[in-house]
């Protein structure tokens, strides 16, 4: 896009802002430098349409093309600003056919945008393979950040967040998701998925299952409207009737649980009292609960004390 098409951004508050009456910021104008060429990974708002940064609304204006997991979604956040770019669909579908495409466009030296439908691309979206090998063919990438929903809802949990590990989306069937689980269990941090309504209460339900009576949190249409945070034990989340399937988009936090104080001592303590009155499945799983551990890491323990006996 040339300067000259350039346009002024007005802040007209989208519809179903939470507060449409709130006063506007002076209307500001966009940057009208030119566009170095090379790949733009632009973060998009998850939910208030306002959280967009202005850095991000220069890319969107000027670049010769941006990419959108769905143009739909990416046209209303244009329209929302009076821009007007070309779009291209780029979702997991046709991500092998759209590439090559991008990848040309690149070649010929343009701005190209990455936006995924709400919030950082690659975070559970589209477009690590453009990254890889537009960087693998030396041309520039640029990260525009700005709204994560991952990230926003750390910020809210009141969880531990000098370490955390981001899962994404569980598994879909029961007995997957447990396995899944099981192997993130050890780990001490904050552990960060996504879900969908319809499998919220299962998922939670698996948790409380498998990672024990840990501290989280369930947080709902963050930024939106009907934002809500949900906070209690896993076990207490997965009971609660207003949790059993929730509409919108949701994230869940879980803390790290006693494993991250439980020494291999405090582990081997209370297998020893437990491995006295349950056979050594039995006990294990009673520990891992306790001290939310994986199962079988804690099984394996409890056969290697059995045989040193």
């Amino acid at each position: 896009m040339s300067p000259s098409t350039r346009t002024t951004l007005a802040f007209s508050p989208p519809t179903g802002e939470p507060s449409a009456m709130a006063p506007r910021p002076p209307t500001p104008a966009l940057d009208d430098a030119p566009l170095a060429p090379g790949l733009y990974v632009v973060a998009t708002p998850i939910g208030n349409l306002r959280d967009i940064t202005l850095r991000a609304l220069d890319v969107l204006n000027a670049c010769d093309l941006v990419l959108a997991e769905d143009t739909r979604v990416a046209g209303k956040l244009l329209g929302a600003y009076g821009l007007s770019a070309r779009l291209e669909r780029y979702d997991e579908h046709g991500a092998e056919r759209a590439r090559p495409k991008a990848l040309a466009a690149l070649a010929e030296g343009k701005a190209v945008a990455l936006v995924s439908d709400a919030g950082t691309p690659l975070v559970s979206d589209p477009g690590y393979r453009l990254v890889k090998e537009a960087a693998a063919e030396g041309y520039p990438v640029f990260p525009i950040p700005g709204p994560s929903a991952l990230l926003a809802g750390l910020s809210a949990a009141g969880l531990p967040t000098d370490r955390f590990l981001f899962a994404g989306f569980p598994p879909p069937k029961s007995a997957a998701r447990r396995t899944f689980l099981e192997e993130l269990a050890p780990i001490r941090a904050t552990l960060v998925f996504f879900e969908g309504g319809s499998r919220l209460a299962a998922s939670l339900a698996d948790m409380a299952a498998v990672l024990g009576e840990r501290e989280a949190v369930v947080a709902r249409e963050l930024t939106k409207l009907y934002e809500t945070l949900y906070r209690g034990p896993l076990g207490a989340l997965a009971a609660d009737p207003r949790l059993d399937a929730p509409k919108g988009e949701i994230v869940i936090l879980v803390g790290p649980g006693l494993e991250a104080e439980a020494s291999v001592q405090d582990i081997d303590t209370a297998l020893a009292d437990a491995l006295k009155r349950l056979r050594p499945a039995d006990a294990a799983a009673e520990v891992a609960k306790a001290l939310g551990l994986s199962r079988r890491d804690v099984y394996q323990r409890a056969m290697a004390m059995r045989a040193e006996r």
